[in-house]
This record gives structure tokens, sequence and C-alpha cells, in this order.
């Protein structure tokens, strides 16, 4: 007989996410959130143009320089990350060592990293209505994921809250490249840790970088944070994916990018109201958004026809589902499907 295990990995259900599977991507692939109007030329430029002989930079000082300009900040305020979800998790370890941070805030719906990492530590979970003190750490995002909406005033009035309790509130702008409609950067947004991940508004989630801004004054956490990072966490492709849009090209190519999307998520969104669906959670400003059927929707046979949607369970929203605006095209092949009576009828698949 076996001996007992002197210790037990506490239990945590593995995370769920859209896009490829163990059979690769899909033709008609609704269930990630990157530009489908994309890539950025510019920027799908710089990436293959990239040089892959050496090491960057292991303290990215030129890119953090180039960041900081950008975004109004001092480069000692950047830290260059693998990607948004690496800082969760590294952003999550360090709160508890430098501000002792026992319990956790999170948006729900929600990104699940926010809530797994937290469990994985053994952190208490709280959700968005829970206030916060000086050991809590509180994730907000802009727009909101899954169903792509604005925070507005609740937000800023919330990210005030969090600064007020000495509380440490992280903003995270994944989907501001890709906001669509409405205002910039909440009031309060400043004051707050932001992670800023513009690989899917380039088009190219494929390559992994992101980057976080320190609020004023946290300098010194900022320089903890890289230096406790493993050795160059972004490579070449990475940084070069950040630079490039950080420029005025780019970002002119993103305006043009928004004008499609924009058509594409109202085309999208009157597809699936004619077939009775009803968007959940408020109106999206960006190219996503959450719906629930009117019934069972078969997602196994819809991916036999390589149409794959995003479950929003794990976000917080059974029975609903997340789409982003994809060309006319694959919109095409969606609303066969929805408008296949046998399809649609044949029960769960």
């Amino acid at each position: 007989m076996s001996p007992a295990p002197r210790w037990q990995l506490p239990a945590w259900p593995a995370l769920v996410h859209g896009g490829a599977g163990a059979t690769g991507a899909l033709p008609h692939d609704f269930s990630t959130n990157r530009n489908a109007a994309g890539p950025l030329a510019s920027v799908l430029e710089a990436v293959l143009q990239a040089d892959r002989h050496h090491y960057p930079d292991p303290g990215y000082h030129a890119l953090r320089e180039q960041l900081g300009a950008w975004h109004g900040v001092p480069a000692a305020r950047v830290v260059v990350v693998a990607s948004a979800s690496a800082f969760i998790q590294a952003f999550t370890r360090a709160a508890m060592v430098w501000r002792r941070v026992g319990r956790v805030v999170a948006p729900l719906p929600g990104y699940g990293n926010y809530a797994a990492e937290a469990g994985r530590l053994g952190l208490a979970v709280h959700g968005p209505a829970a206030l916060p003190d000086a050991h809590t750490l509180c994730w907000h995002t802009e727009p909101a994921s899954p169903t792509g909406s604005a925070g507005g005033a609740a937000l800023a009035a919330r990210l005030q809250a969090a600064v007020a309790a000495d509380a440490v509130p992280v903003l995270d702008l994944a989907y501001q490249p890709l906001r669509l409609d409405g205002a910039g950067l909440p009031e309060g947004a400043a004051a707050v840790w932001q992670l800023w991940s513009p690989n899917k508004a380039a088009g190219l989630t494929g390559v992994r970088a992101a980057y976080a801004i320190a609020p004023p004054g946290q300098e010194a956490v900022a320089a903890w944070l890289q230096a406790e990072a493993p050795s160059w966490p972004v490579g070449a492709d990475g940084v070069a994916l950040l630079s490039a849009f950080a420029t005025p090209a780019a970002q002119a190519e993103l305006v043009a990018c928004h004008a499609l999307l924009r058509r594409w998520r109202d085309a999208l969104l009157a597809l699936l109201g004619d077939a009775g669906w009803q968007p959940v959670g408020g109106v999206s400003v960006t190219p996503f958004f959450t719906a629930r059927p009117p019934g069972y929707w078969p997602a196994r046979r819809a991916a036999a026809q390589g149409v794959q949607l995003r479950d929003a369970t794990s976000l917080g929203l059974p029975g609903a589902w997340r789409l982003c605006a994809l060309p006319p095209a694959s919109q095409a092949v969606l609303a066969d499907l929805l408008h296949d009576r046998q399809f649609n009828e044949e029960g769960p698949a």
C-alpha cells in the first residue's frame, strides 16, 4: 500500500479559454477577442523584421523609455511583462509580500484568471461589490470582459474607493485600444496600476508581450517587479510588437480598423437578434459582446462546421456566449447555422 502523501496541492478548476484547441484554430473563430480586421501592417512588419539572433536588452531600457513617453509617464514606472496573464500571477504574489494582501476583489462577470490565481494562493475572493481595505487587491477591467461594456461613473467610483481605502487597485486595459465607442480612460485611472496588452488590438495574439504602468510614487515597486521577473520575459518579437504599436503609424491603422469592426459588430448583433439571441451585460463598446440563445447552442456541431463561439460560463455568465465580430464571410456561415432548423433542433451535441 502506498504511503499517504505528506502534502496536497489545492484543487482549482482549469482555466477555460477561447481560440485554438487540440485540433487547431477553426476557420470561423468568433471566440477570441483579437482584431479581426488586422493584423496592423506596420506592427506585423516590425515583428517579422525583429532581430531574433540576439537577446533583447534585459532591462528593456529603450522600450520602457518609448512606452513611458507614449503614455506621458517616466520610464521608471513602466514594467515589461510576458503577458497580461503572467502579470496577474506575478502581481498577485507580489501584493501578498509587499502589501500583505489577504483578499482579492475581482469583476463578475469577468476574466477568470484574477480569481483563479487568488484561489490557488489561498486568498479570499470577493465580487466587485465588496468594500476594499488596505489588504485588498482590486482588479478592474475597462472595457469589461466578456460583455464589452463600459464602466462609466460606477467604475470611476470603485477606483476612487480603492485608492481612498489604501487598497491595491489594478485597471486591466487589454481592450481599451479596441474601444469603438465612447470616451477614453475612466476618471482616476492615473492613480492606479494599469495593465496594457496590445497584441489583441494589433491582431497578433500569437505574440506574447504586455506592460504595466505603476501609479506615481510606486517606482520602487515597478523596479522590484522588473527585477523579480524571469530573465528576458519578452523576446525580440514581443519587443517589436510593443514598440511598433506605440507609434502614430500603428494608431492610424487601428483607427481604420475601428470603422470596419464597428460595422461588423453591428451586423453581428443584428444577425443574432434576428435569430432570437438576447444581448447580455449591457451595450458593448468593443468588437465583442455576450448574448444568450433562445435555446441550446450545439457547440460541437458548430465546430464541425468550422464555427466556434466562447462559452461564457467560466466568465460568470452561464448560458451565454461571447462573440467577437468577424468579416462578412464568416458571419454568413454563422447565419446559415442559425437559420438551419435541423441544426438547431437536434438537441445537445
